[in-house]
């Protein structure tokens, strides 16, 4: 956001809040007029003055600021009793409101306070301020011929203001979020200045196309919405076994319909993280000067929205993190300047929105974490032994600081050394869905990622069966779905200690029994499958950990109602939470957490690489890797996919494919689903012999959801999903590509998406047909 940007939000912000003001006082004004000794009301008024007058000496609208230091004085003069209230006053403190009213008007019109003359109406005030005090002139003023009628005859009668109660749960809701320029209503600013229907006329403004709104209310609207969403779902299943086309069009707009009010009021409830940055300046600074230190704060991203539920729940752990950043990563300035860097030292926030997250960096330039001293305080602990403490690597060891009691402090502070900390951040985090990850450069600082979802109340989930049950797991924890046939299984699950792993892609991923972790003993072995059955593997992401859970079957991905559970179950560690499904039956959310400690994953298993891994491959910290989907694209090419650009990948039979005019089609999922083959849009250098769908007669499809709908990318081969750091080392060569690095090893260009999705919309460059007659 630019600092113009910034200027026009705080001006747009001041002009909601002095319109609100202003429309209050003059109810106070109303009331203090017929009862003059009402002190309450008059410090009210004085405080609304005041804060007026300093928003606009900062905005610089020097204008107004004079105007309210006139009118402040004389209410200064009344708060003290050094004079009382007449009708004289009062109506000079209505046109003082007027005056205000018109100038914000031309303020929100043309960014300025117009060439209005507001001298008379400051002479005025500071008459009426000049008159001696009460105790030397107790006879009322001599009345002077008021410039207009008084406000007070035309005003509406006043509502009663707010309780204090309602005022502190009461949030801002935008209903026109002014950029730019201001767009007011065209007022009768050419009439009487200080008149009251000007003022009424001036107050059509930005003022009007905001309401404040009962945090309550929002709750009570979140929680319908979420009942629609069921009620949805309900529909859409039956919607799904009916053949009348009308009715399903009316399902399919009803759908629509629920999926934008949805959007809408989860809108409402985003709050930017900067209301919770907004307290770390301070924060720091207290800490910094107790510490003996100095330390600047950057943040970049304050306006990134999240949920109002997330907001509250990172608050405590941001502010943890912050404290630990400046008490153990930045240096007393003294040694910094010896170690060659500047006398103060950098925290930097950071947040941003990637791949349906919010991911928040915390980063200091400080002295780093020492592995060898975090390892020799876990032994000297008693939290592992000295030879298991040898074998871990410099990122297992930096997630030591992760356990209950862990501290590298020599003395117990008031603000660190009792072990109770990081432990606390990573649960907190990891109990709303979200990861922490850390990593270090001993000397040069650390960096804290925090990875967490939107929001809680209405979540993509995957569905899956076990035990005859339905469970739900939340997608923010999904890595990838794998599915091994008998014969397969009996090579691929092997046993260390005991315990079955995986070999997936050079790690040994464990391998968990979600029926056997829920105390189902039925089945064979410890995955509870028999010899014959295939093996339907999920993929979850815990911490810094994955592991496979085995389910009975994979049923496809929803959009789930978090429903809290009852006090009863509220003790497993196994589950999250319930909804509702599709046909009205109660599905239980896993607690991915949970279900890796249940079955001693976290705990018990790391993951090893396999014997035969490439030497000296460089160990990137996982805020700095990608996961990419591999394939082969035209003659041999290799190409890279971001996974966050991947919805499903699917295999089609050439048969299948039908065409819509020139653009081939296949219906998927009750939808047309246009497809696009990336040799034809890429521009293939070289001749390569047909592609191999040609040869078998069917498809591999890459399935990407755009903001304009899903599309089909056909590639010749989908080789591998990998998590790796890269850097395009080499532009790109030609259209559609964005650079080309080396990933395993091998040269691979890194796909433009929305050139391929350009290239779509604007024309077929190949026939439909053409699979089919090879085939």
């Amino acid at each position: 956001m630019s600092d113009l940007d910034n200027t026009d939000e705080i001006v747009s912000e001041f002009l909601v809040e002095s319109h609100e003001n202003l429309d209050r006082l003059d109810r106070e004004l109303l009331v203090l007029e017929k009862e003059p000794g009402e002190r309450s009301v008059l410090a009210s008024i004085f405080r609304t003055i005041h804060t007026i007058k300093g928003t606009a000496g900062f905005l610089g609208f020097s204008k107004l600021e004079s105007l309210t230091h006139v009118g402040e004085n004389l209410l200064g003069r009344l708060r003290d009793g050094e004079l009382s209230v007449d009708p004289e006053i009062a109506t000079a403190l209505l046109r003082l409101v007027d005056g205000i009213r018109q100038m914000l008007a031309s303020v929100e019109k043309s960014g300025n306070e117009g060439d209005g003359d507001y001298s008379g109406l400051s002479a005025e005030l500071t008459r009426l301020h000049d008159r001696p005090s009460q105790s030397a002139a107790p006879a009322p003023a001599p009345a002077a011929k008021p410039a207009s009628p008084p406000a007070a005859k035309k005003a509406a009668p006043a509502p009663k203001p707010a309780s204090p109660q309602a005022t502190q749960t009461m949030t801002a809701v935008p209903v026109f979020k002014s950029t730019g320029t201001f767009d007011a209503l065209r007022t009768t600013g050419s009439g009487e200045v200080f008149s009251a229907e000007g003022g009424a006329a001036a107050g059509s403004s930005v003022a009007d196309n905001s309401i404040r709104v009962d945090v309550r209310l929002l709750d009570r609207l979140m929680n319908l919405v979420g009942e629609l969403v069921l009620a949805r779902n309900q529909i859409l299943q039956i919607a799904s076994e009916e053949e009348d086309g009308a009715f399903q069009g009316t399902c399919q707009r009803l759908n629509l319909i629920t999926s934008e009010l949805q959007e809408g009021v989860m809108k409402t409830r985003m709050q930017p993280i900067g209301n919770v940055w907004s307290r770390f300046p301070r924060v720091v600074r207290d800490l910094a000067l107790s510490c003996g230190k100095q330390v600047a704060v950057e943040m970049e991203g304050a306006d990134t929205e999240l949920d109002k539920t997330i907001i509250e729940a990172i608050k405590d752990p941001l502010t943890h993190l912050v404290r630990n950043a400046v008490d153990h990563g930045i240096e007393a300035p003294e040694l910094r300047v010896q170690r060659g860097k500047s006398r103060e030292g950098r925290l930097r926030l950071r947040a941003y929105h990637e791949g349906g997250k919010v991911n928040i960096e915390i980063r200091d330039d400080g002295g780093g974490i020492d592995v060898d001293k975090v390892k020799a305080r876990a032994v000297q602990r008693g939290m592992l032994g000295a030879e298991e403490a040898e074998r871990l690597n410099d990122r297992e060891a930096m997630n030591l600081i992760f356990l209950p009691g862990f501290s590298t402090a020599e003395k117990i502070t008031n603000v660190s050394g009792r072990g109770v900390g990081m432990d606390v951040v990573k649960t907190n985090i990891e109990k709303i869905g979200g990861t922490v990850d850390l990593s270090s450069t001993l000397g040069e600082g650390s960096a804290v990622m925090i990875r967490i979802p939107l929001t809680l109340a209405i979540i993509p989930a995957l569905i899956i069966t076990s035990g005859g049950g339905r469970y739900a797991i939340p997608q923010v924890s999904l890595v990838e779905l794998v599915r091994l046939d008998p014969d397969q299984a009996r090579t691929a699950i092997e046993f260390v200690h005991g315990t079955p792993v995986y070999r997936l892609r050079g790690n040994l991923l464990p391998v968990v029994s979600l029926g056997r972790t829920l105390g189902d003993e039925s089945g064979e072995g410890p995955l509870g499958l028999r010899s014959d059955e295939a093996v339907n593997m999920v993929v979850l992401q815990s911490g810094d950990r994955q592991f496979g859970l085995v389910v009975a079957s994979i049923n496809d991905t929803e959009e789930i109602v978090v429903k809290p559970l009852s006090k009863q179950l509220k003790g497993t560690t196994a589950f999250a939470g319930a909804t509702i499904m599709g046909d009205g039956k109660v599905a239980l959310i896993l607690d991915v957490s949970g279900i890796a400690q249940r079955a001693g994953v976290v705990s018990e298993m790391h993951e090893r690489a396999l014997p035969g891994k490439a030497e000296g491959q460089a160990v990137v910290s996982a805020d700095e890797k990608q996961t990419l989907l591999l394939c082969a694209v035209g003659g041999g090419s290799r190409l890279a996919i971001p996974l966050s650009k991947v919805a499903r990948l699917e295999e089609f039979a050439t048969a299948q494919l039908e065409a819509l005019g020139e653009q081939p089609v296949i219906q998927y999922r009750g939808q047309i689903l246009p497809l696009l083959r990336l040799s034809a849009v890429l521009v293939e250098r070289r001749r390569a012999p047909r592609e191999a769908q040609a040869v078998t007669g069917r498809v591999q499809v890459i399935v990407h959801n755009g903001p304009r709908g899903s599309v089909g990318l056909v590639v010749d081969q989908i080789l591998d999903i990998v998590e790796e750091s890269f850097a395009l080392q080499r532009p790109a060569s030609r259209p559609g590509v964005l650079g080309s690095a080396v990933i395993q090893g091998r040269v691979t260009e890194l796909l433009d998406m929305e050139h391929a999705i350009a290239a779509l919309e604007s024309h077929s460059p190949y026939d439909a047909e053409e699979w089919k007659e090879v085939a």
